[in-house]
């Protein structure tokens, strides 16, 4: 991997991969609770608590100094989807405890949420792989790529422990076994 942008971009295939198998999850009416509360784990720590880090805390604030602006523009839409989509994360996570109190009907609402998390991952990543990568990609010095790169590996060190993210990697690849379309 030569680019901070590319290490992002990996990223996202892994997280489409679970996007795939939440897609899955919708369509089965056999999902077990604890599979769906796995994938709210994953999206919470890897999706969001890794991935988006490195864009809100590192490449974003970086753009920021070339000239992007956080109010408008693709930076400020990217901002507004990881809004959207930790409240629709809330919504899943508030659906799987009404769910095991007892509320049968939650269900419907929980695949609502993640069919709408679903719909909006696949357009925001899109939306950042065509568009505002390749806009950093003309933007950022190989010395900023390189430096973004270091960073990131400094983030995944001081927040997982050793192995953590191939165990994530690996709990999405064990859900794709049991949800395969």
């Amino acid at each position: 991997m030569d680019t901070a942008t590319e290490n992002l971009e990996n990223d996202h295939v892994y997280i489409l991969r679970l996007i795939d198998v939440m897609e899955q999850m919708v369509l089965t009416v056999s999902t077990e609770i604890k599979h769906i509360e796995m994938v709210v784990n994953l999206i919470k720590n890897y999706a969001d608590g890794f991935h988006h880090a490195k864009e809100e805390k590192l490449l974003f604030p970086l753009l920021v100094t070339k000239g992007f602006s956080n109010e408008q523009g693709p930076i400020a839409v990217m901002l507004h989807d990881h809004t959207e989509g930790r409240l629709f994360v809330k919504g899943m996570s508030e659906e799987i405890e009404n769910y095991k109190q007892g509320d049968m009907s939650a269900l419907t609402e929980l695949y609502e949420y993640m069919q709408g998390y679903i719909d909006l991952l696949r357009a925001h990543i899109g939306k950042e792989n065509n568009v505002l990568f390749r806009m950093a990609d003309k933007t950022l010095t190989p010395e900023e790529q390189k430096g973004l790169l270091m960073s990131f590996a400094a983030v995944e060190e001081s927040q997982y422990s050793k192995g953590q993210l191939d165990r994530f990697i690996a709990e999405i690849e064990g859900l794709e076994a049991i949800y395969k379309s």
